[in-house]
């Protein structure tokens, strides 16, 4: 069981925003909601928080339509809206208990905030300031924070690693797995892939409002095969013999390693012993799978296409 969006559309006057979207979010898994800029991610995850209501199909959650789901089950850190009104006039253990914002923050009883959000805030490394005096990545916790005080049974979060530096990445990441070792369900959209490949378990990828996308993150990577290979020549690191080699297309050039596409049927042997003859000293040579980030590229890229289908699985 888990949530279920099925078959969903949604117009805006003169807009189709969301075209027989289609998912499926197993229960007590941490789930990646991709796709580009305008792909339709917000107003999919505002109907199912029940912001929005769809033209047609359902969403579902663990067989109960989400309009009839309570609503101290779901929690939302979206970019807009998702900080409580009034958040300048308190400091920030007060203005995490502020109830009342659009994704339905509920409010935790006052007999219980005090001591929760104190450790909460203690744990998150948040300081005793006003939420308007806070960095933007600090005010980005706080808005996390507002939702998991009345421990919700799923979490869905656009964006919620914006602004945050690397240490509190960090200990944003630690909490998604804190949180996962109790059985919640994330759901969050992010443009930074490789927290998808750390923390997910499924993905999906939309663009134009349809699904171009979906599975675990082992199958999509593996359905794409072991076609990526990464080469360092200490003594030749632009190895420009690479872009005559047949069956070879170098993708990038970096410092640390020369990242290239290789034909399927390529023996990769045949990329050492040419490594070989032209006198390389090869420090680094491995096979690996094609990254979130390449196959995002891919699939959406190939979904502008005319004639392009319009679903695709792993």
């Amino acid at each position: 069981m888990g949530l279920l969006v099925e078959q969903v559309n949604k117009s805006f006057t003169g807009f189709r925003a969301i075209t027989d979207l289609s998912m499926e979010v197993r229960e007590g898994s941490i789930f990646g909601f991709l796709g580009p800029n305008g792909a339709g991610k917000t107003t999919t995850m505002r109907m199912i928080l029940d912001i929005l209501r769809p033209d047609s199909g359902r969403i579902m959650w663990n067989g109960q339509d989400v309009r009839e789901v309570p609503r101290r089950y779901w929690g939302s850190s979206r970019r807009a809206g998702a900080v409580p009104e009034g958040r300048g006039r308190g400091r920030g253990r007060g203005a995490v208990a502020l109830p009342g914002s659009p994704a339905r923050i509920i409010e935790v009883g006052c007999a219980q905030t005090p001591g929760r959000v104190a450790r909460t805030l203690s744990n998150h490394r948040v300081s005793h300031k006003k939420v308007d005096e806070l960095s933007k990545g600090n005010q980005q916790k706080i808005q996390f924070l507002a939702t998991i005080l009345h421990d919700p049974l799923i979490l869905i979060m656009d964006e919620p690693f914006s602004g945050l530096d690397p240490i509190n990445a960090n200990i944003l990441k630690e909490a998604f797995e804190e949180m996962h070792r109790r059985g919640k369900t994330l759901i969050f959209s992010t443009h930074q892939l490789e927290q998808v490949e750390e923390l997910c378990q499924d993905v999906v990828i939309i663009n134009k409002g349809q699904t171009i996308v979906q599975g675990s993150v082992r199958e999509v990577k593996r359905q794409h095969g072991r076609n990526v290979a990464r080469l360092k020549l200490d003594n030749d690191p632009d190895a420009r013999w690479l872009d005559a080699l047949e069956g070879v297309q170098v993708t990038k050039r970096r410092q640390d390693y020369i990242e290239m596409q290789i034909r399927a049927n390529l023996n990769p042997n045949l990329i050492v012993e040419e490594a070989l003859r032209h006198g390389g000293i090869i420090s680094r040579f491995e096979l690996t799978e094609p990254s979130l980030t390449d196959i995002f590229i891919e699939h959406v890229n190939e979904a502008a296409r005319p004639d392009a289908p319009a679903r695709l699985s792993a």
